[in-house]
């Protein structure tokens, strides 16, 4: 076989069971652990998986600007919003991480709502200027505008004074062994410091995000007290988390 068509063949496998080993595939393609190695080093180079120890991981979708991402899965996104807007109640502290779903959960804030959202997103800071009962917190630090949050040591500290009710979590990947993980490390800490000020953790992820990693771990799976996700994900794909003890939503 050659090099391009075992490469091709360990990436089917990858998407048949959403993780290879390489021992597995040293027997099955009847290569060096070594030669398996390789080709999943060059794969991941080429953004195509996530290497873990011992094998591989469907990697993390490539991260696009704020703007791409915003015309990406709009139906499933609106979908996870109406359902995580439910979870916060009249008189709630409410962290909103910063991402394109949960700026759809802002926009479907009821207008009855009173409730107090704390943010280290312009845009979702800006979507609820208007609103006429939310107060709104925003926390300051360095604009990573890539992803439009305001991320760094001035967002950690500000974080520190908070006890918050809730806490919606924009995810990057989700995986049940590796738990939450993102593509950039100061974001990482931001989305932890906003988990330990939280009561209650809810994890946002479209069908795209379930069962990927990326480089930086924020947490384990047990972290989410919810994960709301869109209605076309099939209870097969879940159980895994559910079996870890999270609560699944998902409305149309």
């Amino acid at each position: 076989m050659l090099t391009a068509e075992r490469r091709q063949f360990i990436l089917e496998i990858l998407r048949r069971d959403k993780k290879v080993l390489s021992s597995e595939l040293s027997g099955v393609l009847k290569v060096s652990e070594d030669t398996i190695r390789r080709d999943l080093r060059e794969l991941a180079e080429s953004g195509l998986l996530q290497r873990v120890h011992g094998g591989a991981l469907m990697a993390a979708p490539v991260t696009a600007s704020y703007t791409e991402r915003q015309m990406q899965a709009p139906q499933e996104k609106e979908a996870i919003a109406r359902a995580a807007a439910q979870l916060i109640r009249p008189g709630q502290v409410a962290i909103l991480d910063g991402g394109t779903t949960t700026l759809q959960v802002a926009r479907q804030l009821p207008l009855d709502l009173v409730a107090t959202i704390v943010t280290n997103s312009p845009p979702i800071a800006i979507a609820l200027a208007e609103h006429p009962h939310i107060e709104v917190m925003m926390l300051g630090g360095q604009l990573y505008k890539k992803a439009l949050v305001n991320i760094g040591a001035a967002t950690i500290e500000a974080l520190g004074m908070i006890r918050a009710d809730l806490c919606l979590l924009g995810v990057c990947s989700l995986h049940p062994e590796i738990g939450i993980s993102v593509q950039n490390l100061d974001e990482a800490y931001i989305k932890r410091a906003m988990i330990a000020r939280s009561a209650e953790v809810v994890g946002l992820a479209t069908a795209a995000k379930l069962d990927t990693a990326a480089t930086y771990v924020v947490g384990s799976i047990q972290a989410l007290t919810y994960l709301v996700t869109a209605p076309t994900v099939t209870t097969a794909q879940l159980t895994a988390y559910q079996n870890l003890g999270v609560t699944l939503i998902r409305h149309d």
